[in-house]
């Protein structure tokens, strides 16, 4: 199972909708089997396929309980091959567990887990939220891969050496991280835009090729809680997001 970590400190930048839109297009374009692990208390993704919920065992559980069963927090969604492990409110104090207990590794709960099922998905991606807490550790302690959505403003640019650095002092605990390469969302096709994506390929972090272009039907699809490739498969970002995924690939 490769493990996918998506993450930005800043919000507002595409990072639940690239997991949700990467994880669906390799269930149903190639096959795989996904789980997708919603790491951010506000729980989007787990509301986008309509399993937010405080009566299921959700990540906070799977971090701050004992020898937790990892297949207890693991819901189906409705797309064949496409599971996921719920977040909520309650991820918010167990990082306060966490970090108050200190009779056992903190950063490695979260690929411990996830080492219980390594064997029945092919993929595992992380929708994070935009923070460097102990939760979001654990998740670049579990990663193989780490992919930064990122949308063109001053704002972006301004963490994103702070976000690598994160990642060099994760490597003491996971010295296999890869960081794949920023990807810029929500692009429109004017001057800002256009010369800040220069910017970035100037710069020394790896960049994807591929952009993801701004477009409403992204938003319009979270009210139909349907990937964009589902709900509106000819638009501009229904292609980018496909692209995205094989480039990710290397095909």
């Amino acid at each position: 199972m490769i493990i996918i970590v998506i993450l930005n400190l800043k919000g507002g930048v595409a990072k639940t909708m690239t997991s949700i839109n990467m994880a669906h297009i390799l269930v149903s374009i190639y096959g795989k089997k996904v789980l997708l692990v919603d790491n951010d208390k506000q729980g989007n993704s787990s509301k986008f396929f309509h399993l937010h919920s405080y009566e299921t065992p959700s990540i906070a559980e799977l971090l701050t309980e004992r020898k937790f069963d990892t297949h207890r927090a693991i819901q189906h969604t409705k797309y064949p091959k496409l599971d996921l492990i719920s977040a909520n409110m309650n991820l918010l104090n167990a990082n306060l567990k966490i970090i108050m207990d200190v009779s056992r590794q903190q950063q490695t709960i979260l690929k411990k887990a996830l080492q219980q099922v390594e064997n029945e998905y092919d993929y595992c991606i992380i929708d994070n939220a935009p923070d460097i807490n102990i939760s979001v550790i654990n998740s670049l302690v579990a990663a193989d891969d780490v992919i930064v959505p990122i949308k063109i403003d001053q704002f972006s640019f301004d963490g994103l050496d702070q976000l690598i650095e994160q990642f060099e002092e994760i490597k003491e605990f996971n010295p296999s991280l890869c960081f794949k390469g920023c990807l810029v969302t929500q692009f429109a096709k004017n001057e800002v835009n256009i010369q800040g994506e220069a910017h970035l390929n100037n710069q020394k972090y790896p960049m994807f090729s591929t952009h993801i272009r701004r477009t409403e039907k992204v938003d319009e699809s979270t009210f139909s809680s349907e990937p964009i490739i589902t709900y509106s498969p000819r638009c501009g970002a229904a292609k980018d997001y496909r692209n995205f995924v094989k480039e990710y690939l290397g095909e």
